[in-house]
């Protein structure tokens, strides 16, 4: 697998592109694909957040479960759909959310790329996915190796801002070291959630924590 991403994350993450489990996530979609699945994102996004947020650079972590199975939809940022694509329910949501915390207007399209250049990571914790399948690779290994990314995340680097949407997303909170990073948690902010995610002030709470760590605040507003 041609892993397209920036060089710091290459290096702390180099001993996980040796493992055979890693070597068998890529034989096996090399297989699917040889097979005529049609997997999401296309091969050069599946490390986009990796590309777009160096390892450095990251200060914020937003984890989703799985990549959007719609054509033209995922582009390896959850929750994130390119320009021209529908905005999906839950990011809807999100940005109805930033709205009444940040009193900031939703934006026209869905395409979160400016939050992944402020260093939010927007990880899914797994990073393909089938055509019309969702969740179809989440036995694929794929979580090995997103769990090695919290945890490197976690032990290497301080002063974090990790949002934990859903019960899913809350799973992963026994990986991060809460004496070193604030863990902010809510609901999923999937409208069949039943409107929970909503109130708890998690973008003006992660700009005022990382203030207090000496960084910028997150511009959230997409232009």
């Amino acid at each position: 697998m041609n892993v397209q991403m920036e060089e710091g994350w290459k290096e702390v993450l180099k001993d996980e592109f040796a493992k055979d489990y890693f070597n068998e996530i890529a034989s096996t979609i090399r297989q699917m694909k040889a097979a005529g699945h049609i997997i999401y994102p296309p091969g050069p996004l599946i490390f986009n957040a990796f590309r777009l947020t160096p390892w450095n650079e990251v200060r914020v972590v937003i984890l989703g479960q799985d990549p959007y199975h719609g054509a033209g939809e995922a582009m390896g940022l959850c929750f994130s759909v390119p320009k021209g694509i529908k905005v999906p329910p839950s990011l809807k949501n999100i940005f109805k959310e930033i709205q009444e915390d940040l009193a900031i207007a939703p934006p026209s399209h869905g395409d979160l790329t400016e939050w992944a250049q402020q260093g939010i990571l927007l990880l899914n914790a797994s990073l393909t996915v089938e055509k019309d399948k969702p969740n179809s690779h989440k036995s694929l290994g794929w979580h090995r190796f997103t769990d090695r990314v919290i945890q490197v995340l976690s032990d290497h680097r301080t002063g974090l801002v990790f949002l934990l949407w859903g019960n899913y997303a809350k799973s992963k909170k026994i990986l991060i070291d809460s004496n070193r990073h604030l863990i902010l948690e809510s609901p999923h902010p999937s409208p069949l959630a039943g409107g929970g995610f909503f109130g708890h002030h998690h973008f003006s709470k992660t700009n005022q924590y990382l203030k207090n760590q000496g960084f910028e605040p997150i511009r959230w507003q997409l232009h």
